[in-house]
């Protein structure tokens, strides 16, 4: 659970930088700078998570670093299906209860939407794995983590209609 004393701690001054990064990241339209700042934001949980001693969190975060940059240069889904199979490797590896289990399943949905999927589709999938994070980040006790993955949800929601709008609207013009 999350204990407020210790907000700027270390650990959860990386939780906030990652709160950064994903704000930036799922604002974008673009899938390109939305896979950049993914990575970013995947780093900063990295150190965070191991910071708080979150192994299966963090080797998720690193296996979603890799995959995050892998889809911008090798987006093939072959490279896609080796980072989830390296995620559920992971998972095996690490596993201390059924909460180590919610970032390995958000890390092969969001392999999945990078590798397979574009556009809404690839931030519905995305949009579940942040519900995952979220849950898994408040049972950790991640300030940065959690409001992060909250505010992600909402933020994500609003890109999702905003672009599911401006498909409409293209639709509307040539009825006119």
């Amino acid at each position: 659970m999350i204990d407020w004393q210790h907000l700027l701690t270390l650990p959860q001054l990386f939780g906030w930088g990652a709160f950064f990064f994903g704000m930036a990241c799922f604002l974008q339209k673009s899938d390109l700078r939305f896979k950049q700042f993914m990575a970013l934001e995947c780093a900063a949980y990295v150190i965070h998570f191991s910071l708080l001693g979150q192994w299966t969190a963090s080797a998720s975060a690193t296996v979603s670093l890799g995959r995050s940059i892998a889809a911008v240069r090798y987006p093939f889904k072959s490279v896609g299906i080796f980072f989830m199979g390296l995620s559920l490797a992971c998972g095996a590896l690490l596993y201390t209860s059924w909460v180590s289990w919610l970032p390995i399943t958000a890390s092969v949905l969001g392999t999945f939407a990078l590798f397979f999927l574009k556009g809404v589709q690839m931030r519905w999938v995305m949009l579940c794995g942040t519900v995952l994070w979220l849950l898994h980040n408040y049972l950790v006790g991640s300030i940065g983590g959690t409001v992060l993955e909250a505010v992600l949800c909402m933020t994500n929601t609003v890109t999702i209609f905003r672009m599911l709008r401006a498909e409409q609207i293209p639709a509307r013009t040539e009825k006119n």
